[in-house]
């Protein structure tokens, strides 16, 4: 972008001072990957040091100007004391002619994302404007706030000024460069395509071609790579247990993790790590195995939300010793950060088609209300559909439906969407869905590849998902982690006028487990304690929620047994995923008369376990193995099947005494 094409942007522009301040760092103080939160300038007051901005270098001297996009990694070495003025600001095309034309014209580039640093030939005129910007900034009444405004116009235009006379090259962010630095500094964290162009000041689907253009991937797709490739030299080099490796790399459960990293390396991350071991010990480099912890309490379960444990945040953070002299730089730009939050979650919207109106966000979070449902208009063959985002218009017959994780219930339904997102291969439903497009993970769908599809109709589990989606057909966003099963299908059904069809297959699963609970009881089981565990030898995490899936909600919700007292009393106060992971040593005493585990592909083979193998429900036979695909999902599909195999392997197992 040349520098009268940023003036003509600024002559069509509406601006608002965020923030500005004075920072002092002392001498040998530093600041790392710094992400700025907003468009903004960096004015060097007295002083030296050395500063990169997305891995550009400048070394700002006294009277220093530097100019950064929103999302521009910042770093800042110090060689004294080294004081500057930071100011955020937010400006955008305000005529829609104007920015119509821009947006044809150049619909890849932010029009105020320039980078750029100079010397001022006439530094003392941008410091008075600033000095008087902060004074009446620091006032904060309404009419300083609006001088604040007519001094930063004039500011810029001193700024353009000298620009031009200077001859100064300016340059565009480049939102790829952007992005690369943030995963590798963020990959740890939740991150998503949306939350990325947010960053950069970019629209979701411009920075996924420019990146893919220059990389030759998605953005999610580099930063799962990255994520793996942390992973194998973690599983390479350290002691650390699976799970711990899993968090550390962004993945809060580790069997989702164990799939990712198959899915990439072609082997489970076990087998990996017993391959390069192998391959360590001929090379003479023996690595040292760690011992696992006792009575850890493993915080939440896997699981977020009900019976979901692919978190996408999480995931520990390593403690880095820097040099530095001064942690109150950190807190004034930390409190910086989150004034701006707060300014930008502040800002009225309008929203978008298909979203609705009716319901507060602040709201979004709460349970459906037992009256949600749906109202028929024959005429137009749409139906307005209540939920806690508003009422929505949907189809009243929709052929071409998109459904995020929810599948088990839209199948139970009688209804077959044209994609999903993943489905595990020992589903209960899977066979359902021969021929459905896969979308990939749930929480990381492709916004480009659902366009394609051309849906009538979009069912998702999540606040991130339903933003993601919601602009590119009707959008039903269903809280599902603060509902029973029947809520969730009695929600589902409203979307498709089938809510007659749900009472019946609520009905028919009450009938089952009342018939199931009277054929445990003449079996004489259903009064025996029962335990659900996951794991292997460095550690077992046992069952202390009904929320927790594996099983749990067909044996101890629905079916009601108990476990043994010390898990029951838990369970019986616990109201969310739960979960204690426990040493070998302990574990006896958190087993009860009949023990199911959770087995995935790699888990530990425990038969010659002396601790394992001596408990008695192991012993005796007792013992029945799930498959961890099959329990995963909770939905009344599921688990009617779950209830089948619970049952039939429990009249099959020696009967306890």
């Amino acid at each position: 972008m040349q520098l009268d094409e940023q003036m003509k942007c600024w002559n069509h522009a509406a601006v608002k001072v965020l923030d500005i301040r004075r920072i002092v760092m002392e001498a040998g103080a530093q600041l790392s990957s710094y992400t700025l939160p907003a468009n903004g300038f960096i004015y060097t007051i007295r002083g030296s040091a050395v500063l990169q901005l997305d891995g550009q270098t400048y070394k700002a001297e006294r009277f220093y100007m530097l100019h950064g996009a929103k999302g521009s990694s910042l770093d800042i070495q110090t060689n004294e004391d080294f004081e500057y003025i930071l100011l955020y600001y937010r400006a955008f095309l305000a005529f829609p002619s104007y920015r119509k034309k821009w947006l044809l014209a150049q619909p890849e580039v932010a029009p105020f994302s320039l980078q750029y640093g100079f010397a001022p030939s006439s530094p003392l005129g941008l410091l008075r404007y600033l000095d008087e910007l902060e004074g009446a900034w620091i006032q904060s009444g309404s009419l300083d706030l609006l001088h604040t405004k007519s001094l930063f116009y004039q500011f810029i235009h001193e700024m353009m000024v000298q620009l031009a006379e200077q001859e100064i090259k300016t340059e565009l962010a480049d939102p790829v460069k952007q992005t690369l630095r943030y995963i590798e500094n963020h990959y740890r964290e939740q991150v998503t395509l949306d939350f990325l162009a947010e960053q950069f000041n970019y629209s979701s689907r411009h920075l996924s071609m420019q990146f893919k253009r220059q990389t030759g991937h998605s953005p999610i797709d580099y930063l799962i790579q990255t994520r793996i490739a942390k992973a194998r030299n973690l599983l390479l080099r350290s002691d650390a247990t699976l799970s711990e490796i899993a968090a550390e790399v962004g993945y809060s459960d580790v069997y989702y993790f164990s799939r990712i990293f198959k899915k990439h390396v072609g082997i489970s991350p076990i087998q990996y790590q017993r391959k390069m071991r192998e391959e360590a010990r001929t090379e003479d480099r023996p690595l040292v195995i760690s011992e696992s912890s006792i009575g850890r309490r493993w915080k939440s379960g896997y699981i977020d939300y009900e019976n979901h444990y692919q978190y996408i945040d999480g995931g520990s953070t390593p403690m880095k010793r820097r040099k530095t002299s001064s942690s109150m730089i950190m807190v004034a730009l930390l409190s910086i950060t989150m004034l701006l939050a707060a300014c930008s979650s502040g800002t009225a919207t309008t929203p978008a088609a298909g979203e609705g109106t009716g319901a507060s966000s602040n709201n979004s979070s709460t349970a459906v209300s037992s009256d949600t449902g749906s109202q028929t208009n024959k005429d137009n063959e749409t139906r307005t559909v209540s939920t806690v985002k508003g009422d929505v218009v949907v189809p009243a017959n929709p052929k071409r439906v998109v459904v995020l994780y929810l599948q088990g219930d839209v199948v139970a339904l009688g209804i077959k969407p044209i994609a999903t997102s993943e489905v595990f291969k020992g589903a209960a439903y899977k066979s359902e869905l021969e021929g459905v497009n896969s979308l990939g993970t749930w929480f990381e769908p492709n916004p480009e590849a659902v366009i394609d599809l051309d849906p009538d109709l979009i069912i998702v589990p999540s606040e991130e998902t339903y933003t993601l989606l919601k602009d590119i057909a009707p959008t039903v966003y269903i809280p599902y982690e603060k509902m029973t099963t029947e809520e969730r299908l009695q929600s589902i059904a409203s979307i498709f006028g089938k809510e007659q069809e749900a009472e019946t297959l609520i009905n028919n699963l009450n009938s089952k487990v009342e018939e199931s609970k009277q054929t445990l009881a003449d079996a004489g089981i259903l009064d025996k304690t029962v335990s659900i565990v996951e794991g292997g030898l460095k550690g077992m995490v046992v069952v202390e929620s009904k929320q927790y899936g594996r099983g749990s909600q067909a044996l101890y919700e629905y079916l009601g047994m108990k476990a043994p007292e010390v898990v029951q009393k838990k369970i019986d106060v616990v109201s969310e995923a739960g979960g204690s992971n426990l040493s070998m040593e302990v574990l006896p005493e958190y087993i009860g008369d009949y023990v199911f585990r959770s087995v995935y592909e790699g888990a530990d083979n425990l038969t010659d376990d002396p601790i394992w193998s001596s408990i008695p429900a192991v012993k005796e036979g007792r013992l029945i193995e799930i498959d961890f695909d099959f329990f995963y999902y909770s939905d009344i599909y599921s688990i009617n099947k779950q209830i089948d195999f619970v049952v039939e392997k429990l009249l099959a197992a020696p009967r306890a005494q």
